[in-house]
């Protein structure tokens, strides 16, 4: 039987292995042929720098998230798992903070910059764009849970001892 400290942790862990997971793939397969201004064009994550930051960021912490699932409780490398779910999660917030600064522009514009909104153009891929940006915010704030419980996890037998 798990102790209910290990479960949590491993179900926080896989819902933030399944967000991101989710906001790569959502994010990746976002793309819409619209007009503007009778100029065809396509929409996609790879015209926007933050949005390939934001993929490639959420696919790295994918990738950690599933290792860090098969990693043995108990053993000493936790201490580094701490660190690491600390530099994921900081990651996390900016790849998400540049995502989402893009596509609010896109979505409203900026008037003072001559930026036109274009989600009106092309809603589908707009609306993808959000969904992965939902699916990242998830996954942040799960990691920002695990973050909070594996800290309290590893202060706690040091407080209990004082």
């Amino acid at each position: 039987m798990m102790k209910p400290k290990r479960l949590l942790s491993l179900l926080l862990r896989l819902i933030a292995v399944g967000a991101t997971l989710a906001a790569v793939i959502i994010m990746a397969t976002s793309h819409e042929k619209g007009t503007f201004f009778a100029v065809s064009y396509e929409a996609k994550y790879t015209d926007t720098p933050a949005f390939k930051y934001f993929v490639i960021a959420n696919a790295i912490v994918t990738v950690y998230g599933f290792l860090v699932l098969f990693h043995p409780p108990g053993s000493p490398l936790w201490r580094l798992v701490l660190a690491l779910d600390l530099v994921f999660t900081m990651l996390l917030i900016s790849s998400i903070s540049a995502a989402l600064a893009v596509a609010q522009v896109g979505k409203n514009g900026n008037s003072r910059a001559g930026w036109l909104p274009v989600c009106g153009q092309v809603t589908k891929y707009c609306n993808q764009v959000t969904g992965a940006l939902v699916a990242g915010l998830i996954a942040l704030i799960t990691y920002i849970i695990l973050l909070l419980h594996s800290i309290y996890t590893f202060l706690n037998p040091l407080l209990e001892k004082a």
